[in-house]
C-alpha cells in the first residue's frame, strides 16, 4: 500500500481523463508527471492539485472529458512495480460542457484499454444498487466473454439497508463470475474530512467483515488486503506463463554476446602489450579485407550492390570501352577532316592517287583523342580504390585515430601512384603515335579499303556477330501512354542485327523485333516522380522506331544498368547521339559533302576505311593494355604496400598510445555489453528462483454467467434476476452524496504498518509481514508493470471499472 491520499475527490464525475499510475519500488518516496519532466513532487497534496490542474487544462473546468491520459509515476518503498489505469465512470446524461454523445465517448475511451488481452479488469459495482444492470460488468462481459480476466469488486457493503446483505453475491452463488467477487469497505466522506488514515480504515474494514454475521465466515476472502493478494497472484501466474519464452529469449541473447564479452572481461585499456597486439591485428585484418574486396572471396558477399573489384571490372570492360567509342562516332566531321587533309596535301595540284600522309595525319589526331578517356578511366579506378579503403576501415571505428591515420597513409600512396600510372598511360599513347604499323595482320590495306563500304565497315567493327546474342535482361518501355497499357517491363534480347523483346524470360511470346540499323542512343532525363534511369533509341533517318513513336524510351533501376546496356549496344553498332555540334555545322557539313567531286569522294572513302581499320587495332590494343597497366602500377602495388609498408608507416607517424586510443562510443559499448551480460545472467538466475519459490494457481472453472447480458436493459423493465439488495434503481448520473464511499489514502502512520503491507519480494528479505497471510512472492521487475489496485476514491460511480495491466510496459516509458 502507498498510504498516500493524492487522488482527487468530489461529487459527480471526478475522473475526466484516464490516469495511468505507475508504482515503482524505490528507496525514496516522490511522484513525477510525464508533462512535468524533471520535477519531483514530495508533497502528495501537490500531486492531487496537479492532477486536477492538468485535467482542467485539457478538458476545462465544467465537467468536460478527454481520452488523453495523465501519466503519473510514484516511487515508494511500500509498493510493488505496478501499473494501474483509472478510467472515467460511465455516464448517460451530459452535464456542463459534456457533449451530447458523452456515453459513447466514454465507452470508446474504455474500450481502448479493456480490449487488450493482457489487462485485468476490476468491475466495480456498489452493493446498494441492482448488480444485474451494472454497466461495468456488461463491458467486461463484452470484451472478456470467458471471464478469464474479470474480477468483480463490491463496494458500499456497510451502506446496505438493514436486513439485506450481499452474501449470495460474494459467495458467487447469485449472478456468478468465473473469478468471483471481492467485497471492500472504503472510507466515508466524513472519515475523509476527519483525516482518518488508511491504516485505521483498513482496521475498520477488517472489523466490519469479522463482526458482520453474513460475512464473518468469509472474512479472510474479503477486504482490500485480500484484493491486493489476488492481483499479486494473477501477476505471478502471468509471469510463470511467460517464463519459458522469456528464458529462451534471454539465453539466445546471452549466447550472441558471450564471445564478444569474453574479450572485454580481461580488457585493460592501458596495457602496452594489448595495444601492440591490437595494432598488428588491425593492420592484418585491413590487408585481408582490402585484398578480398579487390580479388573477391567466398564469404561476406554483398548482394545489394557492386563493390570493390566488381566495380573496377565494370570500369575496365564497360565504362572505358564506352568512352572510347564515343570519341569516334562523328562520321560527318571525320569525313570533312579527311577531305581537307587530302586537298591540303595536294595543294595547287590535282592528285591522281590517294595520299598516305592524309591517313597518318587523321590517325594521329584520332589517337590523341584517346588520351581523355584513358585518363578518365584512371580517375574512376582511383575513386573506387579510395572508396574500398574507406569501406575496409569501417571495422576500425573503435580506434578513430588509427582509422584516420590508416586512411591518410593508404590514400596518399594511391595518389602518388596516380601520377606514375597516368605517365605510363600517356606513354602508351605516345608509343602508338610514334609509328604507324600498316603491316599489322589485322590492317586491311589500300587494296581492300577501296572495296569496302561504310556500312560493311560498321559490321566489321561490331565483330560480324550475325545472330550472336550480345545481352539479355529486363527493361521497362517507358513512353507507352496510359491508354495503351502504360509502362511495362519486358525481357529484351540484343543481337548484332536486332533488338527483340518478349513477355517473359522464357522467350516464348515475342512482342516485337527492332533492327539495329540506323539506330542511335541518347540520354533522357527522368521524370519528377520517376525513380528509374532512362535512355532512348531513335532512327537517324527520322523514321518511327516503334509503332507511332519516334523514339523508344527504355528504363533501368540504376545508372549502372544503363551504362552496361549502352556498352552492349556499342558492340551491336548502336552509337550515342552526337553532342555539342550546332545545327549550322551539320548543315554546312551536308552541303560540303554534296559538293565533293566523285574522285575526291572515292579518296575520302578509302582513307575513311583505312582509318577505321587502324583505329580498331589501336582501340583493341589500348583496351587490352589499360587494365593491365592500372592493375600493375596501382592496384597490385597498393596491395603490396599495405602488406609490407603500412605497419612501418604507422609506427613512424606518431605515438602508438595516441593511435590506439579508444573512442568514447567504443568504451560506452564495452560497458553496455558487460552490463547487459551481467543483467542477462542475473535475470536467468531470477527466473530459476521464481520457478522454485512461486506457486501458480489454476484458472477457476467456468460458471453460468448467462444472467449477464451484453445488451442494455430497457429503461421501463426490471431485470429478471436481481441482487438480494432492495430494488432501488440507481440514477443515470451518480448523485452527489456527502456520505458516498471511496478510498482516499491517508498519510502513512509513524513506525510503518503491518496491515496490508506490500507483499515481500524474494530479493527484499526485510519486507514487513502481513497479518492476513503471506501473499505470493514475486520478484521485483523494474521494467514491467505488475498489478495492484489503489484504494477507490469517492463518490464512486456505480459503474466505474478499474483496469490493471500487469504485463504491459508503462505508458510513462
Amino acid at each position: 500500500f502507498l498510504f498516500r491520499d493524492f487522488l482527487p475527490r468530489g461529487s459527480g464525475i471526478v475522473t475526466r481523463r484516464p490516469l495511468v499510475l505507475q508504482l515503482v519500488n524505490a528507496s525514496t518516496e516522490y511522484g513525477e508527471f510525464l508533462h512535468c519532466k524533471g520535477k519531483k513532487f514530495t508533497d502528495f497534496e501537490e500531486v492531487r492539485l496537479e492532477i486536477e490542474a492538468e485535467t482542467d487544462r485539457v478538458t476545462g473546468s465544467n465537467k468536460g472529458i478527454s481520452p488523453i491520459p495523465i501519466n503519473l509515476r510514484v516511487y515508494s518503498p511500500h509498493v510493488l512495480n505496478l501499473t494501474l489505469v483509472d478510467l472515467p465512470g460511465m455516464t448517460k446524461v451530459p452535464v456542463g460542457d459534456q457533449p451530447p454523445d458523452i456515453e459513447f465517448q466514454i465507452r470508446d475511451m474504455l474500450m481502448q484499454f479493456v480490449t487488450k488481452e493482457n489487462c485485468l479488469i476490476l468491475a466495480v459495482s456498489p452493493a446498494n444498487s441492482d448488480l444485474a444492470n451494472s454497466d461495468a460488468l456488461k463491458v467486461a462481459k463484452e470484451v472478456d466473454p470467458q471471464g478469464q480476466r474479470t474480477i468483480g469488486v463490491i463496494t458500499k457493503l456497510d451502506l446496505m439497508d438493514e436486513g439485506t446483505d450481499a452474501r449470495d453475491v460474494l459467495e458467487n452463488k447469485l449472478l456468478p463470475l468465473r473469478r468471483g467477487y471481492i467485497g471492500v469497505v472504503n472510507r466515508s466522506q466524513k472519515d475523509i474530512d476527519g483525516k482518518k488514515d488508511i491504516q485505521a480504515a483498513l482496521a475498520a474494514e477488517r472489523k466490519f467483515f469479522l463482526s458482520h454475521p453474513a460475512y464473518r465466515h468469509m472474512a479472510d476472502r474479503m477486504g482490500t488486503p485480500y484484493l491486493q493478494k489476488v492481483l499479486n497472484q494473477q501477476l505471478t501466474n502471468h509471469i510463470r506463463d511467460t517464463l519459458p519464452g522469456l528464458r529462451n529469449k534471454l539465453q539466445s541473447q546471452l549466447l550472441s554476446i558471450e564471445k564478444e564479452v569474453e574479450e572485454y572481461k580481461s580488457f585493460r585499456p592501458d596495457d602496452p602489450a594489448r595495444k601492440t597486439k591490437a595494432l598488428l591485428q588491425m593492420v592484418q585484418q585491413f590487408a585481408v579485407d582490402f585484398e578480398k574486396r579487390i580479388e573477391g572471396s567466398g564469404d561476406q558477399i554483398d548482394t545489394y550492390e557492386l563493390s570493390g573489384g566488381a566495380r573496377i571490372n565494370r570500369i575496365f570492360h564497360e565504362r572505358f570501352p564506352f568512352e572510347l567509342v564515343k570519341m569516334e562516332f562523328d562520321e560527318k566531321e571525320l569525313r570533312r577532316e579527311i577531305s581537307y587533309a587530302i586537298k591540303n596535301i595536294h595543294e595547287v595540284r590535282t592528285g591522281l592517287f590517294t595520299p598516305d600522309m592524309a591517313f597518318e595525319t587523321i590517325v594521329k589526331k584520332q589517337v590523341k583523342k584517346i588520351k581523355e578517356p584513358c585518363l578518365k578511366c584512371v580517375d574512376m579506378v582511383i575513386s573506387e580504390l579510395i572508396n574500398t579503403v574507406r569501406q575496409c576501415t569501417k571495422k576500425l571505428s573503435q580506434y578513430p585515430h588509427l582509422r584516420e591515420e590508416m586512411e591518410r597513409i593508404v590514400t596518399t600512396h594511391i595518389r602518388e601512384r596516380e601520377g606514375r600510372t597516368k605517365d605510363q598511360v600517356m606513354l602508351l599513347i605516345d608509343i602508338e603515335l610514334a609509328y604507324m604499323n600498316t603491316n599489322h595482320e589485322d590492317f586491311i590495306g589500300f587494296a581492300n579499303a577501296q572495296q569496302r563500304s561504310s556500312q560493311m565497315s560498321k559490321k566489321k567493327a561490331a565483330g560480324n556477330q550475325v545472330g550472336q546474342v550480345i545481352r539479355k535482361g529486363w527493361l521497362t518501355i517507358n513512353n507507352i501512354g496510359i491508354m495503351k497499357g502504360g509502362s511495362k517491363e519486358y525481357w529484351f534480347v540484343l543481337t548484332a542485327e536486332n533488338l527483340s523483346w518478349y513477355k517473359d524470360d522464357e522467350e516464348k511470346e515475342k512482342k516485337y523485333m527492332l533492327p539495329v540499323d540506323n539506330l542511335k542512343l541518347r540520354d533522357v532525363e527522368k521524370g519528377f516522380m520517376s525513380s528509374k534511369h532512362i535512355f532512348a533509341l531513335f532512327n537517324t533517318e527520322q523514321r518511327n522506331v516503334y509503332k507511332d513513336y519516334r523514339q523508344l524510351e527504355l528504363a533501368c533501376e540504376t545508372q549502372e544498368e544503363v551504362d552496361s546496356w549502352k556498352a552492349s549496344f556499342l558492340r551491336a553498332g548502336v552509337y550515342p547521339e552526337r553532342v555539342g555540334a550546332s545545327e549550322a555545322e551539320e548543315n554546312g557539313s551536308d552541303s560540303f559533302m554534296h559538293s565533293m567531286d566523285p574522285q575526291l569522294e572515292r579518296q575520302v572513302e578509302t582513307i575513311r576505311n583505312l582509318v577505321d581499320s587502324y583505329m580498331a587495332i589501336v582501340n583493341k590494343t589500348i583496351r587490352d593494355l589499360m587494365p593491365k597497366t592500372i592493375m600493375h602500377l596501382m592496384i597490385n602495388n597498393t596491395k603490396d604496400f599495405i602488406h609490407s609498408e603500412l605497419l612501418a608507416n604507422l609506427y613512424s607517424c606518431g605515438d602508438q598510445n595516441t593511435l590506439m586510443e579508444e573512442s568514447a562510443e567504443q568504451a560506452q559499448r564495452r560497458d553496455e555489453m558487460l552490463r547487459m551480460y551481467h543483467a542477462l545472467k542475473e535475470a536467468l538466475n531470477i527466473i530459476g528462483d521464481i520457478n522454485t519459490s512461486t506457486i501458480s494457481t489454476p484458472m477457476p472453472p467456468p460458471v453460468d454467467d448467462s444472467w449477464l447480458q451484453v445488451q442494455s436493459v430497457p429503461s421501463g423493465r426490471r431485470s429478471p434476476t436481481s441482487s438480494p439488495t432492495p430494488q432501488r434503481r440507481a440514477p443515470a448520473v451518480p448523485p452527489a452524496r456527502p456520505g458516498s464511499r471511496g478510498p482516499a489514502p491517508g498519510p502513512p502512520p509513524a513506525g510503518g504498518s503491518t496491515l496490508g503491507g506490500a507483499p515481500p519480494v524474494p530479493s527484499r528479505p526485510g519486507a514487513s509481514p502481513d497479518p492476513f497471510g503471506p501473499p505470493p512472492q514475486v520478484p521485483s521487475r523494474p521494467n514491467r508493470a505488475p498489478p495492484g489496485v489503489p484504494s477507490r476514491r469517492g463518490p464512486a460511480s456505480p459503474t466505474r471499472p478499474t483496469i490493471i495491466r500487469p504485463a504491459e510496459p508503462s505508458l510513462l516509458d
